[in-house]
């Protein structure tokens, strides 16, 4: 979008209602400052991002605010305003102001991730077919092909034993 008094790109909006009408004003940064739309000033973004954060986080605010991982540098606001944590000790450094976080998403602190809700084994059976499988392959690799038949028919028999029950 370009701006209404000049071609510069617009990178000041401006919206009036006034009467149910609706007015837009355009504006680049100079004609903006020129027609005393804005100040010339500069914004102080991680006070402003931790002054509207911090109002949501309640006593903790100040300590959260103080928080920076020792692994990878990133500080508590930082994380609050970009949504993404920079590596996993962040869980445990930022706990204080994750927890209650998790908790509003997820109704939960502990990921114990999903399951199929017609899963046919239980966990213990699917590990213990995954591990003959890997075991299966191995000996395959290694051209160990009387490992690898025995393995192969015993899987087999484990998995008709739970097709028919």
């Amino acid at each position: 979008m370009k701006c209404q008094y000049c071609s510069n790109p617009a990178t000041v909006h401006m919206t009036d209602c006034v009467d149910s009408q609706k007015k837009e004003l355009h504006l680049c940064q100079r004609c903006a400052e020129q027609h005393q739309m804005v100040k010339k000033q500069e914004l102080n973004l991680p006070v402003i991002v931790q002054n509207l954060i911090g109002q949501h986080l309640g006593p903790h605010s100040d300590e959260l605010a103080r928080l920076t991982c020792p692994a990878c540098g990133i500080k508590y606001m930082e994380f609050r305003a970009q949504g993404r944590l920079g590596c996993p000790h962040d869980y445990i450094v930022f706990r204080g102001g994750l927890a209650p976080l998790l908790q509003r998403i997820h109704r939960s602190e502990r990921h114990v991730g999903k399951t199929p809700h017609r899963s046919v084994l239980p966990p213990e059976q699917q590990a213990e077919r995954v591990e003959l499988r890997r075991r299966l392959q191995s000996a395959i690799d290694r051209e160990a092909y009387e490992e690898a038949a025995h393995l192969r028919d015993l899987l087999r028999r484990k998995e008709a034993t739970d097709e028919s029950g």
